[in-house]
């Protein structure tokens, strides 16, 4: 398998920070883009594994898949 970064933030809490307002449940960093390592066998599976774990339901948006250059 393959690692990949995939960047991500949340929406919802990217909306209420330009509001000057506290997501509900998230801390305000989630605003942010976060990136985070995931082993897949490519960009695909990647983002579909990351869409389960942060359903865009919930907000979140998937920005890029991008292939590591740190693979073993």
């Amino acid at each position: 398998m393959a690692k990949f970064e995939v960047a991500i933030h949340n929406a919802d809490v990217r909306n209420c920070v330009k509001a000057g307002r506290k997501h509900y449940a998230l801390s305000s960093d989630w605003a942010d883009t976060h990136y985070i390592e995931i082993d897949a066998r490519n960009d695909q599976e990647a983002r579909s594994k990351i869409s389960r774990r942060y359903p865009s339901s919930q907000g979140y948006v998937i920005e890029d898949v991008i292939s590591s250059k740190f693979d073993d």
